[in-house]
């Protein structure tokens, strides 16, 4: 008997133990925590810590609360101008609603996984189709990221899913056209790079133009300058030799300088011999008259 009060004491215990133990539901940091009763979820813990349940009644599945990637497999795209491309590219996505995630994916993280492939490429065929190879190609560097997330825009809420972004890890040409559309680029580009420099020397000639057409106007407005005072200056030196010569004794002065620097001229180039009429004012100055 008291060998069987032990073994009931003991069962009594253990149960009790495990009655303890499956009531405590410990929710960790980046985690959801969903209590089910009946297989219906029927609350949502989303702060880290300890919490308790009805044991042997509710039963506890977890989610992350972090963000999560989703790497969608390389796949064909048709571009508008009917050109091939593959893109491969990953999504960076988070649980937003558990309760809804719950609900529509049944717990399952590869069935949202699969959702969100599936939405996240159609996007992408959405926009890429609506847009030339050229364009495809210019808008690499983050524009095609935002049209596709706005292609997507709130489709995804409904499953109580978040998408952050949408990246491009590879966006090319398949390997048997990628020769001869580079050389087209190649060609299109050394068209415009044409058309820039011509506009370019058109530009210059035209400042070349404009520059000689200043530069002469002003060479033309400083000799017409130039000639205004030349002739300004002769007509001051006219009035000073006017001036001069209507005065007797200035007349007299000016007429001997004048006789001075007209035998300077004839000695010049090796002449020493210099005739003068005996009415000169000069050989009446040798002749002490």
């Amino acid at each position: 008997m008291k060998i069987l009060k032990r073994v009931i004491i003991g069962a009594v215990a253990l149960f009790a133990l495990l009655t303890v133990v499956s009531s405590v539901v410990v929710t960790k940091e980046n985690e959801y925590s969903l209590i089910r009763r009946f297989g219906k979820v029927d609350r949502v813990i989303t702060d880290a810590g300890l919490t308790f349940k009805v044991p042997f009644i509710e039963q506890v599945d977890s989610l992350p609360d972090k963000i999560l990637i989703y790497d969608l497999d390389a796949s064909d795209v048709i571009t508008k101008d009917k050109k091939t491309m593959i893109t491969d590219s990953y999504v960076l996505w988070q649980i937003s609603d558990p309760l809804k995630f719950a609900q529509t994916m049944n717990f399952s993280m590869e069935a949202a996984g699969v959702r969100i492939g599936t939405s996240v490429y159609n996007a992408i065929k959405n926009v890429i189709s609506n847009m030339e190879q050229n364009e495809v190609i210019d808008s690499r560097d983050g524009e095609l990221t935002d049209m596709v997330m706005e292609n997507i825009g709130n489709n995804m809420d409904q499953y109580g899913i978040r998408l952050l972004t949408v990246e491009t890890k590879r966006l090319d040409l398949p390997e048997d056209n990628k020769t001869s559309v580079y050389e087209r680029m190649i060609s299109e580009r050394q068209k415009i790079a044409k058309t820039y420099q011509a506009d370019g020397e058109a530009q210059a000639k035209m400042i070349r133009n404009s520059t000689d057409k200043e530069v002469a106007i002003s060479i033309s407005n400083a000799r017409a300058e130039a000639a205004n005072i030349e002739a300004e200056a002769e007509a001051e030196y006219m009035r000073i030799m006017a001036e001069a010569y209507s005065d007797p004794q200035k007349a007299e002065f000016y007429t001997f300088v004048r006789s001075l620097e007209a035998a300077k001229s004839s000695l010049k180039n090796g002449g020493n011999t210099l005739i003068l009429p005996s009415d000169s004012p000069i050989a009446e100055i040798f002749m002490n008259r």
